[in-house]
């Protein structure tokens, strides 16, 4: 079964920075994209940065010059590094990979069950 299991997340004071790890684990064959989504609370799930196999990155532009997605297709890894978050930046922040699991053909989108950020004034 793939697995994707987000850490890092917590208090952290506006101005901040706050690191965000996701390891996917399981019978991966081949990741391709991999994403981080959030969910603040009484609003719909937002793209906040995506970044493909051969590491190009796309940022929300709400968070474009602050945050940094990154990845370690070594290790299957993402992160996503928030450097000066902001109180609207709080929600649940969520890890998203397409994957081709081992002895499938095509590619699954799987979630993280979600890491709290709370961003303090």
């Amino acid at each position: 079964q793939v697995q994707l299991v987000e850490s890092g997340g917590g208090l952290v004071q506006a101005g901040g920075s706050l690191r965000l790890s996701c390891a996917a684990s399981g019978p991966i064959s081949s990741l391709s994209d991999m994403a981080w989504y959030r969910q603040a609370p009484g609003k719909q799930r937002e793209l906040v940065a995506i970044i493909t196999d051969v590491g190009r990155t796309t940022l929300a532009d709400s968070v474009k010059g602050r945050f940094t997605i990154s990845r370690d297709n070594a290790k299957n890894m993402v992160y996503l590094q928030m450097n000066s978050p902001k109180p609207e930046d709080t929600g649940v922040y969520y890890c998203v990979a397409d994957v081709r699991a081992a002895g499938d053909m095509t590619y699954g989108r799987y979630w993280g069950k979600g890491t709290l950020v709370t961003v303090s004034s």
